[in-house]
């Protein structure tokens, strides 16, 4: 769980040409996860990242367009941090996955406020001037409304479902996460 040696534990990988999957925090860094995806493209090898929640039923009923194009999101998941992790890198992560999820690439600007209650609130606009948020909190969560209607998100569904597009990448190389995404979600 630990990012800080992700890029030194992945380079073997990569150099090897083996496909790679690196569980959440993908590194300790903004620049080491843009290091990392760089290195893997520059050998060609197949890598992505990702927290499960990205695989749950709500989350990817959404990002295939259950509610069509999602105009607002509000996502929740618990966000302790660690002193050598930037920000939501440790644990916000979970929340911030579910938020990409259905808004997708795109976020071009964002706010960090602590609430009154010393809580995390991001509030990102992605073109077009969608919204997502992310709030610090209990468990997983949120709603999202899209162009067709709104729903739930956010939800959990166990580590299966991560596992097995993990090892469908492992099989065929095809990834199923765009590293864009992963950088955004990261730099968010």
């Amino acid at each position: 769980v630990d990012g800080r040696p992700k890029v030194r534990q992945s380079i073997p990988v990569i150099d090897a040409g083996l496909p790679l999957f690196i569980d959440k925090p993908m590194a300790g860094s903004l620049a080491d996860v843009i290091f990392i995806f760089d290195y893997a493209k520059k050998k060609g090898v197949p890598i992505f990242s990702s927290s499960s929640l990205r695989y749950g039923k709500t989350n990817q009923a959404i990002r295939h367009g259950s509610i069509g194009i999602v105009t607002r999101a509000e996502v929740h998941s618990p966000c302790s941090l660690e002193v050598h992790h930037p920000d939501l890198f440790w644990y916000g992560v979970h929340g911030c996955e579910s938020l990409f999820t259905v808004m997708g690439k795109g976020c071009e600007s964002v706010v960090r406020k602590t609430s009154d209650d010393g809580k995390i609130e991001v509030v990102g606009t992605w073109k077009g001037g969608r919204t997502g948020i992310f709030r610090e909190g209990k468990g997983y969560g949120g709603s999202a409304k899209g162009t067709k209607g709104e729903g739930p998100v956010g939800d959990y569904d166990g580590y299966a479902p991560l596992v097995i597009e993990a090892v469908k990448m492992f099989q065929t190389g095809k990834v199923p996460v765009d590293s864009q995404e992963t950088i955004e979600l990261f730099a968010f």
